[in-house]
């Protein structure tokens, strides 16, 4: 009976079975191709387990941050960042520089424009970003 009750409260997409579980293994990890040569892209299974609602990775730099990103905005609905290890720093336009350490996030809104500048050379962070597909747009300097 309790299966019964859980089961009738669950989302309809639940109930459907359009998501799965997805497991991510840290010793068995699966690298993927990235928007920065430098640095790595670990998946973590969450695009192809929600059908591409969502996207989580891990992005560690290779040895630190070899230049700035560049001024851009990624073409989504938003993107979660948390720093696990090291920092980064990012620009806005409205913030100017953010110092961002171990444990601290940031939500970006999809059309943000900003700029990484820097970071650690053991930086590494969870990022999540919904959709899953995440284009990114090269975008002029704030004035």
């Amino acid at each position: 009976m309790a299966s019964d009750v859980a089961a009738e409260t669950r989302p309809a997409v639940a109930k459907a079975g359009a998501m799965k579980v997805a497991v991510a293994k840290a010793a068995d990890p699966v690298l993927v191709p990235g928007r920065r040569a430098f640095f790595t892209y670990r998946d973590l299974g969450v695009t192809a387990a929600s059908g591409g609602r969502m996207r989580a990775q891990i992005t560690k730099a290779r040895e630190g941050m070899s230049r700035p990103t560049g001024w851009h905005y990624h073409v989504c609905e938003g993107q979660l960042v948390f720093l696990l290890k090291g920092w980064v720093e990012l620009e806005f336009a409205e913030l100017g520089t953010v110092h961002l350490g171990e444990g601290d996030s940031i939500f970006i809104p999809g059309g943000t424009p900003h700029n990484e500048i820097r970071t650690s050379d053991n930086f590494e962070l969870l990022e999540h970003s919904v959709p899953a597909e995440m284009g990114t747009v090269a975008c002029d300097p704030p004035g």
